[in-house]
Parts: C-alpha cells; sequence; structure tokens
C-alpha cells in the first residue's frame, strides 16, 4: 500500500496550508506524491482553473529550491505545470515540509504559455533583506524552472 503523507506548506513563517497526499515514488533526492485539489472551490487565474475533481501530481526535491505540480483534470487530461519556488523540501515523520518563496511559474500543457508570476509580491516579501542568500537562490531557481519550461524537452525532462 502507498504511504499516506502529510504535505506542509508555509509561507512567511505560517502554514499557509496542509492536506494529505499518497507517495508515488521517492529516489531519495525527489519525492512524488499524488493529492487532490485541496482548497475550497475554485481557483480562477485567468490562465487556468484549479477545481475540485482536479488531481495534483507533485514533485519536491530535497536538494533543490522548487517544487513542480502536474495539474490533472479528474478524468486525465494535464492542464499544465504549477511550479512553486521554495526551499529544498524537509521529508520526516510522515510530512513533507515546504517553505513557500513566492516566486512560481505557469507553464500550459502545450508549452505554448510560460508565465512568471508573484515577483511582485517577492519584491515585497523582504527575503532579499532578510536572508540575501536564500533570495538569490530563489531567483536562479525561477530562472532554472523558466529556461527548462521553454526548451525542447521541457519540464517533462525534470520528471520521472
Amino acid at each position: 500500500m502507498a504511504e499516506q503523507l502529510t504535505v506542509v506548506l508555509t509561507k512567511a513563517g505560517r502554514t499557509k496550508i496542509r492536506y494529505p497526499a499518497t507517495q508515488v515514488a521517492d529516489d531519495g533526492d525527489r519525492i512524488s506524491v499524488r493529492a487532490p485539489w485541496a482548497a475550497e472551490g475554485v481557483r480562477d487565474f485567468g490562465f487556468v482553473r484549479f477545481e475540485p475533481g482536479d488531481v495534483f501530481v507533485e514533485h519536491f526535491w530535497r536538494t533543490r529550491w522548487y517544487a513542480v505540480k502536474e495539474v490533472w483534470t479528474g478524468d486525465g487530461v494535464l492542464k499544465g505545470w504549477y511550479c512553486d519556488v521554495t526551499r529544498p523540501a524537509l521529508v520526516r515523520s510522515g510530512e513533507i515540509l515546504v517553505e513557500d518563496l513566492d516566486l512560481d511559474l505557469w507553464v500550459s500543457a502545450d508549452g505554448t504559455s510560460v508565465l512568471r508570476l508573484d515577483e511582485d509580491e517577492f519584491a515585497e516579501s523582504g527575503l532579499a533583506t532578510s536572508d540575501p542568500e536564500a533570495a538569490a537562490q530563489a531567483v536562479r531557481a525561477l530562472d532554472a524552472l523558466d529556461d527548462q519550461a521553454r526548451s525542447a524537452p521541457g519540464l517533462a525532462a525534470l520528471l520521472p
């Protein structure tokens, strides 16, 4: 039976959301889980809608400053990839602990839309002053994800 885990996403020292997930893989660096859309109702970003029935296959790394989330409809159609810039994941005691650093990237399923998100929130967060090394890692992570998304193999090259 697949291991049940709880994903705990924090931001600025507070728990943003926690939700149950089923582990699908763990190679020692990348841990992957499957989870239903965990928030209430529909979240419409304009470029994509997350809604009840959606399934997220989420990939967290213990050594990388991001997480990549494949977003699928309930009937198995890929919507795209939502990438969170985070500190490296900490996996312990049945939990995956991840600290959100504000920067995000959206990549449509067909790869034609690559959107950098929340750069204003990141600038306002004060991380560049409070933790300049983490801020630099975050910017490098967003740039690396953006470059990978625009490459021929795309984000799929990062995933199993």
